[in-house]
């Protein structure tokens, strides 16, 4: 796992630790992985696509449909604002949260913000066939991949505080080395 210069939230004291926000592409794993994580840590557990999924009545690919990718994202950045503003939880974020400057300022301050890594072929492998991905709904999705990992991957780094390779990993390993890392974290900022 690489470490990465914070982004100023763990500055704000061991208090930063009781949320944990995974970001990372479409295929990482960050609904799955925070659900083992949750378990472990003992915490709450959201998934902000599904949580705009129940506010709304309506699945993603629809309000893709009938919104754009614009409305959904501002959707997306008001569930954001709303969960990241809860104590104790795990969060997974959707693939694109990390689009918005707000987005990626909530995170930062609101929680310690794990970067989910999967390689172009993973993402495939885990997404090709999900229809319910529709930024993927596209003749030649290996491209597609190519080119969100080209506009997202800068942001993923600049949000996350931990970065982990999620490629031919099951979820539990990853949940416990993410809490392993965690607890080095809060090692680090209150080493009483």
């Amino acid at each position: 796992p690489e470490r990465l210069p914070t982004s100023g939230s763990m500055s704000t004291s061991a208090n930063s630790h009781s949320n944990v926000f995974l970001v990372g592409p479409m295929g990482a794993g960050k609904s799955t992985i925070g659900r083992v994580l949750a378990d472990l840590l003992r915490k709450p557990f959201f998934d902000s696509d599904r949580e705009i999924e129940e506010s709304t009545g309506a699945d993603i690919p629809w309000i893709f449909d009938v919104e754009g990718e614009a409305g959904f994202r501002q959707r997306e950045s008001r569930m954001i604002d709303q969960l990241t503003q809860k104590q104790g939880i795990v969060l997974a974020t959707g693939g694109g949260a990390v689009l918005a400057e707000e987005n990626r300022q909530w995170l930062s301050e609101r929680g310690v913000v794990v970067y989910l890594r999967a390689s172009v072929n993973q993402q495939l492998e885990r997404t090709g066939k999900d229809k319910n991905r529709p930024l993927l709904q596209t003749d030649d999705p290996e491209s597609r991949i190519r080119e969100l990992m080209a506009q997202r991957e800068p942001l993923y780094r600049d949000v996350a505080d931990l970065m982990i390779d999620t490629n031919r990993r099951n979820p539990r390993s990853v949940a416990q080395e993410i809490n392993r890392q965690l607890h080095h974290l809060l090692m680090e900022a209150d080493p009483q």
